[in-house]
């Protein structure tokens, strides 16, 4: 009887379910759910697997958009929570995992086809076997270093989003009083993350005189009519993105890569050249030109997380 993994990518609003194979994903068996139509994790994974017709799971791991702490983690934008032994009891299986969902999106690295990765900063000293970096912006902000090592390659968590954020220049300095007005501390996340596009805008509106609001997907569509304000907003995100990967990039020193991954770097990826991601990026005093040894290339593989889970489990079982 053939056995499978369960992996799963949970997010702020949907999660993503599968079976896997080894490292192989089952495309049919992948199905995205709502998690508003759902009391907790338990219960849509229980539901999927119901709907699989509950097949043997030896393995399955869990990728989630929070902190993880000894197998146990908790979402930071959802009250759900998910360990490691209730994952294992309720599929069935073996043995589970949870894990950082920029965990798993670096346990991917190596393994996305080249249609799904766009190169938007080739860097002058790539090294495949170095250090790599994972980036996600999209309802949050976090990171992951990748190394490679003797026993297989170590994803070590972290909780970037909430580092405090460092202005630079005019603008940022003034974007940033203007949210710790309203919020006290101003991490990372307050900015680089689709309520942080808002917050941006709320900042330029303010600044012409308006004091408007608007959704991301409404500054989007103003910026594409070139309004002056969405223009601005998107232009102050981008640099501070800019700015916060060269500063992760001097901390990690990625020569193996720096990949950006998330629905809003997706959306702000072709405003790089007009706003200045590079020159922000490279803003560092004497070791400015030091970070053009660093390629940066955007991820549009939709199930990166899921298969990193596959590969994860995979390499778990050889080690």
């Amino acid at each position: 009887m053939t056995s499978f993994s369960l992996v799963a990518d949970v997010g702020g609003t949907n999660t993503r379910v599968a079976l896997a194979c080894g490292t192989e994903l089952l495309t049919d068996s992948i199905v995205k759910h709502r998690n508003a139509d759902y009391a907790g994790l338990s219960q849509l994974l229980a539901a999927y697997l119901a709907g699989q017709g509950t097949p043997p799971c030896k393995r399955a791991a869990v990728a989630i958009a929070g902190p993880v702490k000894d197998g146990a983690g908790r979402l930071t934008n959802l009250n759900w929570e998910i360990d490691k032994d209730t994952l294992a009891k309720l599929s069935g299986a073996d043995r589970g995992a949870v894990m950082n969902d920029l965990q798993a999106q670096g346990h991917a690295l190596g393994h996305i086809a080249d249609e799904n990765l766009v190169t938007l900063k080739q860097g002058a000293d790539e090294n495949p076997n170095a250090a790599m970096l994972v980036i996600g912006v999209g309802t949050g902000f976090n990171c992951a270093p990748v190394f490679q090592t003797a026993k297989g390659r170590f994803v070590p968590p972290s909780e970037a989003g909430h580092l405090t954020f460092a202005a630079r220049g005019a603008d940022q300095w003034d974007l940033s009083q203007f949210l710790e007005a309203q919020l006290g501390h101003v991490g990372v996340e307050d900015i680089l993350s689709g309520r942080g596009l808002e917050r941006c805008y709320a900042w330029a509106s303010a600044r012409s005189g308006d004091n408007k609001t608007a959704t991301a997907a409404e500054i989007f569509a103003a910026a594409d009519a070139d309004d002056p304000v969405a223009v601005r907003a998107i232009g102050a995100f981008v640099t501070a993105l800019g700015s916060v990967t060269g500063d992760l990039a001097l901390t990690l020193l990625p020569f193996g890569g720096i990949y950006l991954i998330g629905g809003m770097s997706r959306a702000v990826a072709p405003w790089f050249d007009r706003c200045g991601f590079d020159a922000a990026m490279t803003d560092k005093g004497r070791f400015g030109d030091f970070l053009n040894a660093f390629s940066v290339r955007l991820v549009e593989d939709d199930y990166a997380a899921l298969s990193g889970c596959a590969h994860f489990l995979a390499r778990s079982d050889n080690q």
